[in-house]
């Protein structure tokens, strides 16, 4: 069989398997987290989400809301080098990131096995 015949199957089977894992994957929520940083911030983003007394006065002040926390949590840096201590039955986990008006932020998040809680807020100031 030639060189180009067989290339040409080959395209063939190669065009029909994209096709088929195509059609497999369309309107699922797959996600492939490899790095350490997303599946941090996945696992965050999936448990329930709680704030303590002390992230809750620091959020009523104004200077950051709700939506600067997801995005944070979404778009963050996960500190390792600070991260990852135990903390009672938890895990303490320092995430770095930017409100809507850039002000660099750090959350301190604890993820328990069952849900996650902020426990304080702290501005960076450059």
């Amino acid at each position: 069989m030639r060189l180009r015949y067989r290339f040409a199957y080959y395209l063939i089977g190669f065009t029909f398997g994209l096709f088929f894992v195509t059609a497999m994957f369309i309107g699922k929520d797959t996600r492939c987290n490899y790095f350490p940083n997303a599946r941090v911030l996945n696992d965050l983003r999936n448990k329930p989400f709680a704030y303590s007394n002390e992230a809750s006065s620091i959020l009523s002040q104004g200077w950051i809301d709700s939506t600067d926390i997801k995005n944070t949590l979404t778009y963050g840096d996960v500190d390792f080098d600070q991260s990852n201590i135990k903390v009672g039955s938890g895990k303490r986990y320092i995430i770095e990131g930017k409100t809507v008006r850039n002000q660099i932020i750090l959350l301190e998040v604890i993820n328990y096995s069952d849900k996650a809680v902020l426990k304080n807020i702290t501005k960076v100031n450059k």
